[in-house]
Protein backbone atom coordinates (compact mmCIF):
# COMPACT_ATOMS: atom_id res chain seq x y z
CA UNK A 1 0.00 0.00 0.00
CA UNK A 2 1.24 3.35 -1.14
CA UNK A 3 2.22 6.28 2.07
CA UNK A 4 -0.71 8.09 0.48
CA UNK A 5 -3.60 5.60 0.41
CA UNK A 6 -2.43 4.15 4.63
CA UNK A 7 -2.62 8.49 4.96
CA UNK A 8 -6.46 8.23 3.78
CA UNK A 9 -7.65 5.46 5.91
CA UNK A 10 -8.07 7.69 8.87
CA UNK A 11 -10.71 9.67 6.84
CA UNK A 12 -13.82 8.81 7.36
CA UNK A 13 -16.25 6.80 5.23
CA UNK A 14 -20.07 7.77 5.08
CA UNK A 15 -23.01 5.11 5.32
CA UNK A 16 -26.21 5.24 2.87
CA UNK A 17 -28.65 4.10 5.20
CA UNK A 18 -30.59 7.04 5.54
CA UNK A 19 -31.18 6.62 1.69
CA UNK A 20 -31.34 2.53 1.62
CA UNK A 21 -31.42 0.54 4.75
CA UNK A 22 -31.52 -2.92 2.49
CA UNK A 23 -31.31 -2.04 -1.32
CA UNK A 24 -33.53 -4.59 -2.20
CA UNK A 25 -35.75 -4.75 0.03
CA UNK A 26 -36.40 -0.89 0.51
CA UNK A 27 -36.33 -0.57 -3.10
CA UNK A 28 -39.45 -2.55 -4.27
CA UNK A 29 -41.49 -0.62 -1.01
CA UNK A 30 -40.60 2.26 -2.48
CA UNK A 31 -41.24 1.71 -5.87
CA UNK A 32 -44.89 0.10 -4.73
CA UNK A 33 -45.24 3.17 -3.12
CA UNK A 34 -44.49 5.33 -6.25
CA UNK A 35 -46.68 3.20 -8.34
CA UNK A 36 -49.86 4.00 -6.39
CA UNK A 37 -49.10 7.58 -6.76
CA UNK A 38 -48.19 7.00 -10.34
CA UNK A 39 -51.75 5.53 -10.52
CA UNK A 40 -53.21 8.52 -8.85
CA UNK A 41 -51.93 11.25 -11.16
CA UNK A 42 -52.33 8.63 -14.22
CA UNK A 43 -56.06 8.75 -12.76
CA UNK A 44 -56.73 12.67 -13.18
CA UNK A 45 -55.11 12.88 -16.82
CA UNK A 46 -59.24 13.17 -17.84
CA UNK A 47 -60.09 16.26 -15.53
CA UNK A 48 -57.25 18.68 -16.12
CA UNK A 49 -59.04 20.23 -18.53
CA UNK A 50 -58.12 24.45 -19.26
CA UNK A 51 -60.57 25.81 -16.24
CA UNK A 52 -58.66 23.14 -14.02
CA UNK A 53 -59.94 24.08 -10.06
CA UNK A 54 -56.75 25.19 -8.47
CA UNK A 55 -57.50 22.28 -5.94
CA UNK A 56 -57.19 19.34 -8.60
CA UNK A 57 -54.32 21.44 -9.90
CA UNK A 58 -52.26 21.55 -6.65
CA UNK A 59 -53.27 17.56 -6.12
CA UNK A 60 -52.02 16.97 -9.09
CA UNK A 61 -48.14 18.80 -8.22
CA UNK A 62 -48.17 17.78 -4.50
CA UNK A 63 -48.57 13.98 -6.43
CA UNK A 64 -45.66 15.21 -8.64
CA UNK A 65 -43.34 16.53 -6.13
CA UNK A 66 -44.30 13.21 -3.91
CA UNK A 67 -42.92 11.07 -6.68
CA UNK A 68 -40.02 13.35 -7.33
CA UNK A 69 -38.60 12.74 -4.02
CA UNK A 70 -38.78 9.16 -3.73
CA UNK A 71 -37.40 9.32 -7.52
CA UNK A 72 -34.45 11.25 -5.83
CA UNK A 73 -33.75 8.94 -3.04
CA UNK A 74 -33.31 5.87 -5.48
CA UNK A 75 -31.35 7.06 -8.08
CA UNK A 76 -29.05 9.12 -5.35
CA UNK A 77 -28.60 5.78 -3.20
CA UNK A 78 -27.93 4.19 -6.74
CA UNK A 79 -25.29 6.77 -7.83
CA UNK A 80 -23.38 6.69 -4.47
CA UNK A 81 -23.13 3.12 -4.13
CA UNK A 82 -21.42 2.93 -7.84
CA UNK A 83 -19.46 5.80 -6.81
CA UNK A 84 -18.27 4.40 -3.85
CA UNK A 85 -16.96 0.82 -5.97
CA UNK A 86 -17.47 1.62 -9.79
CA UNK A 87 -15.73 -2.36 -10.38
CA UNK A 88 -18.35 -3.80 -8.00
CA UNK A 89 -21.08 -5.59 -10.07
CA UNK A 90 -23.55 -5.43 -7.71
CA UNK A 91 -23.92 -1.53 -7.59
CA UNK A 92 -23.56 -1.42 -10.96
CA UNK A 93 -26.38 -3.98 -11.64
CA UNK A 94 -29.03 -2.07 -9.15
CA UNK A 95 -27.97 1.24 -11.33
CA UNK A 96 -29.24 -0.22 -14.01
CA UNK A 97 -32.01 -1.36 -12.07
CA UNK A 98 -33.14 2.31 -10.79
CA UNK A 99 -32.86 3.69 -14.22
CA UNK A 100 -34.77 1.01 -15.99
CA UNK A 101 -37.67 1.71 -13.25
CA UNK A 102 -37.76 5.45 -13.04
CA UNK A 103 -37.81 5.94 -16.63
CA UNK A 104 -40.78 3.84 -16.68
CA UNK A 105 -42.28 6.48 -14.23
CA UNK A 106 -41.09 9.43 -15.82
CA UNK A 107 -42.84 8.59 -18.64
CA UNK A 108 -46.19 7.64 -17.23
CA UNK A 109 -45.90 11.25 -15.57
CA UNK A 110 -44.76 13.27 -18.28
CA UNK A 111 -48.13 14.25 -19.48
CA UNK A 112 -49.23 16.58 -16.45
CA UNK A 113 -45.94 19.17 -17.76
CA UNK A 114 -47.04 18.72 -21.08
CA UNK A 115 -50.47 19.96 -20.14
CA UNK A 116 -49.14 22.60 -17.90
CA UNK A 117 -47.18 24.14 -21.24
CA UNK A 118 -50.36 23.35 -23.20
CA UNK A 119 -52.60 25.58 -20.83
CA UNK A 120 -53.71 29.24 -21.57
CA UNK A 121 -52.24 31.84 -21.09
CA UNK A 122 -55.02 33.60 -18.82
CA UNK A 123 -54.96 29.74 -16.85
CA UNK A 124 -51.60 29.54 -16.25
CA UNK A 125 -51.18 32.89 -14.76
CA UNK A 126 -53.80 32.14 -11.71
CA UNK A 127 -52.70 28.80 -10.73
CA UNK A 128 -48.96 30.44 -10.42
CA UNK A 129 -49.93 33.05 -8.28
CA UNK A 130 -51.16 30.21 -5.94
CA UNK A 131 -48.03 28.36 -6.95
CA UNK A 132 -45.82 28.89 -3.98
CA UNK A 133 -42.34 27.46 -4.41
CA UNK A 134 -43.00 26.06 -7.66
CA UNK A 135 -43.58 28.67 -9.57
CA UNK A 136 -40.50 29.24 -10.74
CA UNK A 137 -40.70 25.50 -11.99
CA UNK A 138 -43.20 25.93 -13.94
CA UNK A 139 -42.37 29.30 -15.15
CA UNK A 140 -39.16 27.92 -16.77
CA UNK A 141 -41.63 24.69 -17.83
CA UNK A 142 -43.55 27.49 -19.97
CA UNK A 143 -40.31 29.13 -21.61
CA UNK A 144 -39.57 25.42 -22.64
CA UNK A 145 -42.48 24.98 -24.46
CA UNK A 146 -40.89 26.24 -27.98
CA UNK A 147 -38.23 23.06 -27.57
CA UNK A 148 -40.78 20.55 -26.07
CA UNK A 149 -41.82 17.79 -28.58
CA UNK A 150 -44.86 15.76 -28.42
CA UNK A 151 -45.32 13.07 -25.28
CA UNK A 152 -44.46 10.27 -27.35
CA UNK A 153 -41.46 11.54 -28.67
CA UNK A 154 -40.08 12.84 -24.96
CA UNK A 155 -41.11 9.24 -23.45
CA UNK A 156 -38.72 7.73 -26.51
CA UNK A 157 -35.91 10.05 -25.66
CA UNK A 158 -36.33 9.22 -22.25
CA UNK A 159 -36.29 5.83 -23.09
CA UNK A 160 -33.07 6.48 -25.08
CA UNK A 161 -30.86 8.11 -22.91
CA UNK A 162 -31.29 5.58 -20.35
CA UNK A 163 -29.84 2.64 -22.61
CA UNK A 164 -27.88 5.13 -24.90
CA UNK A 165 -26.60 8.46 -23.40
CA UNK A 166 -26.15 7.13 -19.72
CA UNK A 167 -25.12 3.85 -20.63
CA UNK A 168 -21.84 5.43 -22.11
CA UNK A 169 -21.61 7.88 -19.40
CA UNK A 170 -21.48 4.42 -17.32
CA UNK A 171 -19.12 2.83 -19.68
CA UNK A 172 -16.51 5.51 -19.01
CA UNK A 173 -16.60 5.76 -15.29
CA UNK A 174 -16.11 1.99 -15.17
CA UNK A 175 -13.60 2.54 -17.79
CA UNK A 176 -11.70 5.27 -16.07
CA UNK A 177 -11.49 4.22 -12.71
CA UNK A 178 -9.74 1.14 -13.64
CA UNK A 179 -7.16 2.67 -15.00
CA UNK A 180 -3.66 1.58 -13.27
CA UNK A 181 -0.56 3.92 -13.47
CA UNK A 182 3.06 3.50 -12.83
CA UNK A 183 5.39 5.40 -10.96
CA UNK A 184 8.77 5.53 -9.66
CA UNK A 185 8.57 7.23 -6.20
CA UNK A 186 11.55 6.88 -3.94
CA UNK A 187 13.41 4.28 -6.31
CA UNK A 188 10.65 2.09 -5.84
CA UNK A 189 7.87 1.34 -8.90
CA UNK A 190 4.44 1.68 -7.17
CA UNK A 191 0.66 1.09 -8.72
CA UNK A 192 -1.64 4.07 -8.30
CA UNK A 193 -5.09 4.98 -8.75
CA UNK A 194 -5.58 8.50 -10.55
CA UNK A 195 -6.28 9.98 -7.61
CA UNK A 196 -2.68 9.35 -6.20
CA UNK A 197 -0.96 9.60 -9.01
CA UNK A 198 -1.92 13.56 -9.69
CA UNK A 199 -1.02 14.68 -5.93
CA UNK A 200 2.59 14.20 -7.94
CA UNK A 201 1.98 16.53 -10.28
CA UNK A 202 2.51 19.16 -7.52
CA UNK A 203 5.11 17.80 -6.08
CA UNK A 204 8.62 19.79 -5.19
CA UNK A 205 10.45 17.54 -7.77
CA UNK A 206 10.13 18.84 -11.67
CA UNK A 207 11.27 15.05 -12.45
CA UNK A 208 8.69 13.71 -10.63
CA UNK A 209 5.95 16.00 -11.93
CA UNK A 210 6.83 15.41 -15.30
CA UNK A 211 6.91 11.42 -14.91
CA UNK A 212 3.45 11.68 -13.05
CA UNK A 213 1.54 13.53 -16.22
CA UNK A 214 3.81 11.21 -19.19
CA UNK A 215 2.11 8.17 -17.05
CA UNK A 216 -1.30 10.12 -17.12
CA UNK A 217 -1.45 10.78 -20.54
CA UNK A 218 0.22 7.41 -21.82
CA UNK A 219 -2.21 5.47 -20.03
CA UNK A 220 -5.50 7.81 -21.45
CA UNK A 221 -3.87 8.25 -24.98
CA UNK A 222 -3.68 3.95 -25.10
CA UNK A 223 -7.39 4.16 -24.60
CA UNK A 224 -7.85 6.91 -27.14
CA UNK A 225 -9.79 5.21 -29.81
CA UNK A 226 -12.51 4.20 -26.77
CA UNK A 227 -12.46 7.19 -25.40
CA UNK A 228 -12.47 9.52 -28.42
CA UNK A 229 -15.64 7.40 -29.75
CA UNK A 230 -17.40 7.75 -26.77
CA UNK A 231 -16.94 11.38 -26.75
CA UNK A 232 -18.34 11.70 -30.06
CA UNK A 233 -21.29 9.50 -29.82
CA UNK A 234 -22.04 11.75 -26.55
CA UNK A 235 -21.84 14.94 -29.00
CA UNK A 236 -23.49 13.94 -31.70
CA UNK A 237 -26.93 12.96 -29.28
CA UNK A 238 -26.43 15.95 -27.53
CA UNK A 239 -26.56 17.70 -31.01
CA UNK A 240 -29.29 15.53 -32.38
CA UNK A 241 -31.73 15.78 -29.47
CA UNK A 242 -30.97 19.50 -28.41
CA UNK A 243 -30.11 21.55 -31.71
CA UNK A 244 -31.69 18.97 -34.19
CA UNK A 245 -35.13 17.93 -32.36
CA UNK A 246 -35.73 20.46 -29.88
CA UNK A 247 -34.71 23.52 -32.43
CA UNK A 248 -31.87 25.41 -29.79
CA UNK A 249 -30.07 27.54 -31.93
CA UNK A 250 -26.46 26.54 -30.84
CA UNK A 251 -25.28 23.22 -28.72
CA UNK A 252 -24.32 25.83 -25.69
CA UNK A 253 -27.25 27.21 -26.00
CA UNK A 254 -29.15 23.92 -24.72
CA UNK A 255 -27.35 24.82 -21.66
CA UNK A 256 -27.54 27.76 -21.12
CA UNK A 257 -31.56 27.50 -21.31
CA UNK A 258 -31.18 24.59 -19.03
CA UNK A 259 -29.12 27.14 -16.32
CA UNK A 260 -31.77 29.68 -17.16
CA UNK A 261 -28.70 32.36 -18.42
CA UNK A 262 -29.21 34.18 -20.82
CA UNK A 263 -26.96 33.60 -24.06
CA UNK A 264 -25.07 37.47 -23.56
CA UNK A 265 -23.97 36.39 -19.92
CA UNK A 266 -22.28 33.32 -21.17
CA UNK A 267 -20.96 35.29 -24.37
CA UNK A 268 -19.61 38.39 -22.25
CA UNK A 269 -18.38 35.69 -19.35
CA UNK A 270 -16.40 33.80 -21.55
CA UNK A 271 -15.36 36.58 -23.67
CA UNK A 272 -13.75 38.29 -20.33
CA UNK A 273 -11.76 35.28 -19.29
CA UNK A 274 -10.25 34.74 -23.02
CA UNK A 275 -8.98 38.34 -22.54
CA UNK A 276 -7.90 38.12 -19.44
CA UNK A 277 -5.65 35.09 -20.04
CA UNK A 278 -2.75 37.41 -20.18
CA UNK A 279 -2.91 37.93 -16.18
CA UNK A 280 -2.67 34.38 -15.42
CA UNK A 281 0.26 34.45 -18.26
CA UNK A 282 2.24 37.40 -16.44
CA UNK A 283 1.64 35.18 -12.50
CA UNK A 284 3.38 32.39 -14.50
CA UNK A 285 6.14 34.63 -15.39
CA UNK A 286 6.40 35.24 -11.82
CA UNK A 287 6.65 32.02 -10.77
CA UNK A 288 8.96 30.83 -12.63
CA UNK A 289 11.21 33.42 -11.45
CA UNK A 290 10.53 32.50 -7.86
CA UNK A 291 11.00 28.48 -8.75
CA UNK A 292 14.31 29.76 -10.54
CA UNK A 293 13.49 28.32 -14.07
CA UNK A 294 14.61 29.58 -17.20
CA UNK A 295 11.60 27.70 -19.17
CA UNK A 296 8.61 27.19 -17.48
CA UNK A 297 6.45 24.20 -18.97
CA UNK A 298 2.92 23.08 -18.50
CA UNK A 299 4.39 20.05 -15.57
CA UNK A 300 5.39 22.79 -13.44
CA UNK A 301 2.09 24.80 -13.51
CA UNK A 302 1.20 23.09 -9.88
CA UNK A 303 4.96 23.07 -8.89
CA UNK A 304 5.23 24.36 -4.97
CA UNK A 305 7.43 26.43 -3.83
CA UNK A 306 8.40 25.12 -1.05
CA UNK A 307 10.68 21.94 -0.96
CA UNK A 308 8.18 20.12 1.48
CA UNK A 309 4.37 20.62 1.69
CA UNK A 310 2.73 20.15 4.33
CA UNK A 311 0.90 17.21 4.81
CA UNK A 312 -2.72 17.05 7.44
CA UNK A 313 -4.64 14.42 9.12
CA UNK A 314 -8.27 14.31 8.39
CA UNK A 315 -9.47 15.58 11.72
CA UNK A 316 -6.68 18.67 11.72
CA UNK A 317 -8.36 19.56 7.96
CA UNK A 318 -12.06 19.48 9.37
CA UNK A 319 -10.84 21.21 12.12
CA UNK A 320 -9.04 24.53 9.94
CA UNK A 321 -12.35 23.83 8.06
CA UNK A 322 -14.67 23.97 10.26
CA UNK A 323 -13.10 27.20 11.85
CA UNK A 324 -13.29 29.53 8.35
CA UNK A 325 -16.57 28.76 8.39
CA UNK A 326 -17.19 29.23 12.16
CA UNK A 327 -16.07 32.62 12.04
CA UNK A 328 -18.22 33.84 9.00
CA UNK A 329 -21.38 32.05 10.36
CA UNK A 330 -21.81 29.61 13.48
CA UNK A 331 -25.41 28.76 11.34
CA UNK A 332 -22.94 27.74 8.21
CA UNK A 333 -20.41 26.10 10.51
CA UNK A 334 -23.32 24.24 12.27
CA UNK A 335 -24.65 22.85 8.71
CA UNK A 336 -21.11 21.48 7.64
CA UNK A 337 -20.95 19.90 11.03
CA UNK A 338 -24.41 17.63 9.81
CA UNK A 339 -22.14 16.20 7.28
CA UNK A 340 -19.86 14.56 9.44
CA UNK A 341 -21.85 13.95 12.14
CA UNK A 342 -24.54 12.26 10.19
CA UNK A 343 -21.65 9.88 8.35
CA UNK A 344 -22.52 11.95 5.14
CA UNK A 345 -18.77 12.04 4.24
CA UNK A 346 -16.79 9.22 2.14
CA UNK A 347 -13.05 10.79 2.20
CA UNK A 348 -11.14 7.85 1.68
CA UNK A 349 -9.15 6.74 -1.29
CA UNK A 350 -10.01 3.08 -2.23
CA UNK A 351 -9.17 0.82 -5.39
CA UNK A 352 -12.08 1.53 -7.96
CA UNK A 353 -13.85 4.89 -5.79
CA UNK A 354 -14.81 7.06 -8.19
CA UNK A 355 -11.98 10.03 -8.69
CA UNK A 356 -12.27 13.90 -7.62
CA UNK A 357 -15.15 15.19 -5.12
CA UNK A 358 -18.71 16.07 -5.42
CA UNK A 359 -21.65 17.13 -3.25
CA UNK A 360 -25.09 15.59 -3.97
CA UNK A 361 -28.21 17.06 -2.31
CA UNK A 362 -30.72 14.31 -2.67
CA UNK A 363 -33.90 16.20 -0.73
CA UNK A 364 -34.45 18.99 1.14
CA UNK A 365 -35.03 16.83 3.94
CA UNK A 366 -31.78 15.14 3.93
CA UNK A 367 -28.10 16.21 4.52
CA UNK A 368 -26.73 15.83 1.28
CA UNK A 369 -23.80 13.44 0.67
CA UNK A 370 -20.08 14.73 -0.02
CA UNK A 371 -17.27 12.49 -1.87
CA UNK A 372 -13.85 13.64 -1.89
CA UNK A 373 -10.30 11.56 -1.92
CA UNK A 374 -8.28 13.02 1.23
CA UNK A 375 -4.85 12.43 0.76
CA UNK A 376 -3.56 15.15 3.69
CA UNK A 377 -2.54 17.45 0.79
CA UNK A 378 -3.05 21.61 1.51
CA UNK A 379 -5.10 20.73 -1.62
CA UNK A 380 -7.38 18.57 0.21
CA UNK A 381 -8.62 20.73 3.21
CA UNK A 382 -9.20 23.76 0.19
CA UNK A 383 -11.48 20.61 -1.73
CA UNK A 384 -13.49 19.76 2.20
CA UNK A 385 -14.16 23.40 2.35
CA UNK A 386 -15.34 23.42 -1.52
CA UNK A 387 -17.58 20.25 -0.77
CA UNK A 388 -18.81 21.15 2.30
CA UNK A 389 -19.70 24.69 0.89
CA UNK A 390 -22.11 22.62 -1.67
CA UNK A 391 -23.56 20.94 1.13
CA UNK A 392 -24.40 24.27 3.53
CA UNK A 393 -26.41 25.76 0.43
CA UNK A 394 -28.42 22.20 -0.29
CA UNK A 395 -29.28 22.70 3.33
CA UNK A 396 -30.02 26.55 3.49
CA UNK A 397 -32.77 25.76 0.97
CA UNK A 398 -34.53 22.97 2.79
CA UNK A 399 -38.01 25.28 2.82
CA UNK A 400 -38.43 24.84 -0.94
CA UNK A 401 -40.26 22.08 -3.32
CA UNK A 402 -37.76 19.18 -4.56
CA UNK A 403 -38.33 21.10 -7.74
CA UNK A 404 -36.69 24.00 -6.81
CA UNK A 405 -34.55 23.65 -4.14
CA UNK A 406 -31.55 22.37 -6.46
CA UNK A 407 -29.10 25.90 -7.53
CA UNK A 408 -29.17 26.19 -11.29
CA UNK A 409 -25.61 25.35 -11.96
CA UNK A 410 -23.52 28.89 -12.64
CA UNK A 411 -24.93 29.70 -8.71
CA UNK A 412 -24.45 26.00 -7.64
CA UNK A 413 -20.64 27.08 -7.18
CA UNK A 414 -21.22 30.18 -4.75
CA UNK A 415 -21.44 28.92 -1.58
CA UNK A 416 -18.16 25.88 -2.26
CA UNK A 417 -16.00 29.06 -3.68
CA UNK A 418 -17.03 31.24 -1.09
CA UNK A 419 -15.78 28.58 1.66
CA UNK A 420 -12.43 28.25 -0.10
CA UNK A 421 -12.28 31.68 -0.21
CA UNK A 422 -12.74 31.77 4.12
CA UNK A 423 -10.25 29.28 4.28
CA UNK A 424 -7.67 31.18 2.43
CA UNK A 425 -8.04 33.87 4.30
CA UNK A 426 -7.32 32.09 7.78
CA UNK A 427 -4.64 30.62 6.27
CA UNK A 428 -2.95 34.31 5.10
CA UNK A 429 -4.03 35.59 8.25
CA UNK A 430 -1.83 33.50 10.44
CA UNK A 431 1.16 33.60 8.12
CA UNK A 432 3.97 35.62 8.77
CA UNK A 433 6.72 34.87 6.79
CA UNK A 434 7.60 36.12 3.24
CA UNK A 435 8.05 32.78 1.64
CA UNK A 436 5.02 31.16 3.17
CA UNK A 437 2.94 34.21 2.32
CA UNK A 438 4.25 33.26 -1.06
CA UNK A 439 4.15 29.78 -1.49
CA UNK A 440 -0.07 30.68 0.02
CA UNK A 441 -0.49 33.63 -3.09
CA UNK A 442 0.82 31.19 -5.29
CA UNK A 443 -1.69 28.07 -4.39
CA UNK A 444 -4.66 30.45 -4.36
CA UNK A 445 -3.46 31.70 -7.93
CA UNK A 446 -2.77 28.33 -9.05
CA UNK A 447 -6.40 27.59 -8.05
CA UNK A 448 -7.75 30.70 -9.73
CA UNK A 449 -6.31 29.23 -13.07
CA UNK A 450 -7.89 26.06 -12.35
CA UNK A 451 -11.49 26.81 -11.42
CA UNK A 452 -11.54 29.73 -14.17
CA UNK A 453 -9.66 30.38 -17.15
CA UNK A 454 -8.96 26.38 -17.42
CA UNK A 455 -12.72 26.09 -17.04
CA UNK A 456 -13.50 28.96 -19.97
CA UNK A 457 -10.97 27.14 -22.27
CA UNK A 458 -12.55 23.79 -21.79
CA UNK A 459 -15.76 25.11 -22.44
CA UNK A 460 -14.34 26.88 -25.84
CA UNK A 461 -12.85 23.57 -26.84
CA UNK A 462 -16.33 22.44 -26.37
CA UNK A 463 -17.88 24.71 -28.75
CA UNK A 464 -15.41 23.89 -31.48
CA UNK A 465 -15.42 20.10 -30.68
CA UNK A 466 -19.08 19.99 -31.36
CA UNK A 467 -18.85 21.58 -34.83
CA UNK A 468 -16.37 19.70 -35.77
CA UNK A 469 -17.62 16.24 -34.79
CA UNK A 470 -20.64 17.54 -36.49
CA UNK A 471 -18.86 17.94 -39.68
CA UNK A 472 -17.23 14.13 -39.36
CA UNK A 473 -13.39 14.98 -37.30
CA UNK A 474 -11.08 12.73 -36.44
CA UNK A 475 -9.68 12.06 -32.95
CA UNK A 476 -6.58 13.04 -33.39
CA UNK A 477 -8.06 15.89 -35.05
CA UNK A 478 -9.62 16.96 -32.06
CA UNK A 479 -6.47 16.54 -29.97
CA UNK A 480 -5.01 18.84 -32.59
CA UNK A 481 -7.68 21.78 -31.88
CA UNK A 482 -7.35 21.23 -27.73
CA UNK A 483 -3.13 21.47 -27.70
CA UNK A 484 -3.93 24.79 -30.16
CA UNK A 485 -5.84 26.33 -27.71
CA UNK A 486 -3.63 25.32 -24.58
CA UNK A 487 -1.13 26.96 -26.66
CA UNK A 488 -3.23 29.81 -27.05
CA UNK A 489 -3.88 30.18 -23.22
CA UNK A 490 -0.76 30.22 -21.99
CA UNK A 491 0.77 32.14 -24.79
CA UNK A 492 5.22 32.56 -24.41
CA UNK A 493 4.54 32.12 -20.91
CA UNK A 494 4.61 28.63 -20.33
CA UNK A 495 6.02 25.91 -22.64
CA UNK A 496 3.43 22.93 -23.71
CA UNK A 497 4.51 19.84 -24.41
CA UNK A 498 2.52 17.42 -27.04
CA UNK A 499 1.03 15.24 -24.90
CA UNK A 500 -0.93 17.56 -23.12
CA UNK A 501 -3.20 17.16 -26.56
CA UNK A 502 -4.92 13.76 -24.75
CA UNK A 503 -6.08 15.53 -21.31
CA UNK A 504 -9.65 16.44 -22.74
CA UNK A 505 -9.77 12.81 -22.56
CA UNK A 506 -9.59 12.58 -18.98
CA UNK A 507 -12.04 15.74 -18.03
CA UNK A 508 -15.71 13.76 -17.11
CA UNK A 509 -17.62 16.78 -17.18
CA UNK A 510 -17.46 17.47 -21.01
CA UNK A 511 -18.43 13.66 -21.31
CA UNK A 512 -21.24 13.78 -18.86
CA UNK A 513 -22.25 17.23 -18.91
CA UNK A 514 -21.23 19.29 -21.94
CA UNK A 515 -20.58 23.01 -21.42
CA UNK A 516 -20.60 22.48 -17.65
CA UNK A 517 -17.34 24.05 -16.81
CA UNK A 518 -18.41 27.64 -17.60
CA UNK A 519 -20.25 27.22 -14.20
CA UNK A 520 -16.85 27.34 -12.27
CA UNK A 521 -15.54 30.57 -14.27
CA UNK A 522 -19.08 32.26 -13.51
CA UNK A 523 -19.18 31.36 -9.97
CA UNK A 524 -15.10 31.77 -9.27
CA UNK A 525 -15.81 35.54 -10.66
CA UNK A 526 -18.97 36.19 -8.81
CA UNK A 527 -17.46 34.65 -5.75
CA UNK A 528 -14.72 37.08 -5.65
CA UNK A 529 -16.79 40.07 -6.75
CA UNK A 530 -18.87 39.20 -3.65
CA UNK A 531 -16.03 38.47 -1.27
CA UNK A 532 -14.70 42.00 -1.76
CA UNK A 533 -17.86 42.90 -0.40
CA UNK A 534 -18.15 41.00 1.99
CA UNK A 535 -14.52 42.32 3.31
CA UNK A 536 -16.11 46.00 3.11
CA UNK A 537 -19.42 45.55 4.63
CA UNK A 538 -18.44 42.77 7.55
CA UNK A 539 -21.18 41.08 9.38
CA UNK A 540 -24.06 43.29 7.15
CA UNK A 541 -23.16 41.42 4.08
CA UNK A 542 -24.16 38.41 6.36
CA UNK A 543 -27.59 38.43 5.42
CA UNK A 544 -27.74 39.32 1.61
CA UNK A 545 -25.59 36.38 1.14
CA UNK A 546 -27.37 34.15 2.96
CA UNK A 547 -30.62 35.04 1.53
CA UNK A 548 -29.38 33.64 -2.03
CA UNK A 549 -27.57 30.80 -1.20
CA UNK A 550 -31.42 30.00 1.04
CA UNK A 551 -33.31 30.55 -2.92
CA UNK A 552 -31.66 27.37 -4.14
CA UNK A 553 -32.97 27.27 -7.51
CA UNK A 554 -36.55 29.13 -6.92
CA UNK A 555 -35.48 31.82 -9.35
CA UNK A 556 -33.36 32.85 -12.17
CA UNK A 557 -29.79 33.64 -11.81
CA UNK A 558 -30.17 36.86 -13.11
CA UNK A 559 -32.99 37.46 -10.83
CA UNK A 560 -31.29 36.05 -7.41
CA UNK A 561 -28.50 38.34 -8.50
CA UNK A 562 -30.18 41.89 -9.06
CA UNK A 563 -30.72 42.67 -5.11
CA UNK A 564 -27.11 42.21 -5.02
CA UNK A 565 -26.43 44.63 -8.12
CA UNK A 566 -24.74 42.07 -10.46
CA UNK A 567 -25.60 42.71 -14.14
CA UNK A 568 -24.45 39.39 -15.48
CA UNK A 569 -24.48 40.50 -19.00
CA UNK A 570 -22.07 42.83 -18.70
CA UNK A 571 -18.51 42.44 -19.26
CA UNK A 572 -17.62 45.12 -16.47
CA UNK A 573 -18.80 42.70 -13.76
CA UNK A 574 -16.97 39.81 -14.95
CA UNK A 575 -13.65 42.51 -15.33
CA UNK A 576 -14.42 43.31 -11.55
CA UNK A 577 -13.27 39.30 -10.80
CA UNK A 578 -10.10 39.76 -12.63
CA UNK A 579 -9.02 42.78 -11.37
CA UNK A 580 -9.57 40.88 -8.17
CA UNK A 581 -7.14 38.10 -9.79
CA UNK A 582 -4.55 41.21 -10.57
CA UNK A 583 -4.06 42.68 -7.45
CA UNK A 584 -3.39 39.33 -5.86
CA UNK A 585 -1.01 38.90 -9.17
CA UNK A 586 0.59 42.44 -7.80
CA UNK A 587 0.71 41.23 -4.01
CA UNK A 588 2.63 38.33 -5.36
CA UNK A 589 4.74 40.68 -7.11
CA UNK A 590 5.72 42.99 -4.29
CA UNK A 591 7.20 40.61 -2.05
CA UNK A 592 9.71 39.51 -4.57
CA UNK A 593 13.40 41.26 -4.49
Amino acid sequence: MSKTSSKSQAAPRWTLSDLLAQPDKDFETLCRKQERQVRQLERLRPRLKQDVSSTLFEQAYQLKESIAETSAILYAFSFLWFAENTQQQSSRAFQAKVRERLTKFDNRILFLDLWWQGLASRHAKSHLLQAGSLQYYLDLLTRLKPHTLSESEEQVITVKDSTGRSAIEMLYGVLTTGFKFSLKVDGKVQTLTREELTTHVRHASAQRRQAAYQELFRVYSDHRDMLGEMYKSLVLDWKNEGVTLRQHRTPIAVRNMANDVPDQAVTALLSTCRKNAKIFQHYFRLKAKLLKKKMFTRYDLYAPLQTSSTEYSFPQAWKMVKESYQHFSPEVAQLATRVIEERHLDAQIRPGKMGGAFCYSVTPRLTPYVLMNFNGQPRDVSTLAHELGHAVHGMLAHQHSVLTFHSSLPLAETASIFGEQLLSENFLSHERKVKSKQALLMTQLDDLYATILRQAYFVEFERLAHDLIADGTTIDALAQAYLQLLREQFGRAVHVSKEFQWEWLGIPHIYSSPFYCYAYSFGNLLVLALYQRYKQEGQSFLPKYLKLLSAGGSASPESLLKPLKVNIRSENFWQEGFNRIQDLVLALEKTMP
